[in-house]
């Protein structure tokens, strides 16, 4: 899947839209809003604590990560061992709410790839907490789950090697993009919009 590792957070970004993902790992443009500034907080708070020893799990914080197979590297914000099975459980901090599309958990999934890869261990489960709620969610690391992230991964592959940004396709999902400003998907629709009805004549 060729030679450089892809951000584990590239498996989120391309699945809430490609242009994102382009934008910030073709043409390295990035822009915090309220949101990410505030979940870049969280992030360095959930990776900066030292271990620690529960009843039955030992809690690991910052664990990098990577896979050769699927071209992916990062870091994990929680890992669970659980002593009393042996499983091994990544925990993912989120700012807001859970998601009604699959990228916070192809994420996720992502990262128990990684751990797959690493450890020879199979990850049959991950969770979030979820900052909006104050309620961790269990994900089930299931077949559909891991096929769908397979092939985001291999199509994060195929559009960095490519090296072409999508064009914009504006949506309800826009106003909470940090780089709304930067991509204008508004005003690149509406140019291609006319641009394509120049060619036609209105006759679509």
């Amino acid at each position: 899947m060729g030679n450089d590792l892809v951000m584990l957070s590239a498996i989120q970004h391309y699945t809430f839209c490609p242009r994102q993902c382009a934008l910030i790992h073709i043409d390295h443009i990035w822009s915090d809003n309220a949101l990410t500034a505030a979940g870049n907080i969280l992030h360095e708070k959930a990776d900066s604590g030292a271990p620690e020893n529960r009843p039955g799990i030992r809690i690991e914080r910052g664990v990098a990560v990577s896979s050769e197979l699927y071209g992916l590297v990062g870091k994990l914000d929680v890992l669970e061992y659980h002593s009393d099975t042996g499983e091994l459980v990544p925990v993912e901090y989120k700012k807001g709410k859970p998601k009604k599309d699959l990228s916070d958990k192809v994420q996720l999934c992502a990262q128990a790839l990684c751990l797959e890869e690493m450890t020879g261990k199979e990850v049959r489960n991950g969770a979030f907490w979820y900052w909006g709620t104050r309620r961790r969610l269990e994900v089930a690391i299931d077949g559909k789950l891991r096929q769908t992230t397979i092939n985001t991964a291999i199509a994060i592959r195929k559009l960095l090697d490519e090296g072409i940004t999508p064009p914009a396709q504006y949506g309800a999902k826009c106003k909470s993009c940090s780089l709304l400003d930067l991509c204008s998907p508004n005003i690149a629709s509406s140019r291609v919009d006319s641009y394509v009805q120049s060619l036609y004549g209105g006759n679509l």
